[in-house]
């Protein structure tokens, strides 16, 4: 796997911007979410639980993409040898 190291910052905002993400569908009706989020609606009183389950799942696959890019550039230390 090639590394990035420019990747890794921006992978853990978009992360932690995911889970705020997921947080606010949790603790929020659809009437209360913002206007631009998916799954808003004026006077419902639902939650979308399913968007935030989503949301958490794509934050945490970004920490998992920054977490793979702090790794050894390359992987020659970690071969054996065969025998």
């Amino acid at each position: 796997m090639t590394k990035n190291r420019r990747l890794i910052i921006p992978a853990v905002l978009i992360g932690t911007l995911l889970i705020v993400i997921a947080i606010i569908y949790w603790v929020s009706t659809a009437a209360d979410l913002p206007s631009f989020f998916p799954g808003h609606k004026a006077g419902s009183s639902t939650h979308h639980f399913k968007h935030g389950i989503a949301a958490f799942l794509l934050g945490l696959a970004c920490y998992v993409l920054a977490w793979f890019q702090t790794g050894p550039a390359s992987g020659g230390a970690a071969r054996t040898s065969g025998h």
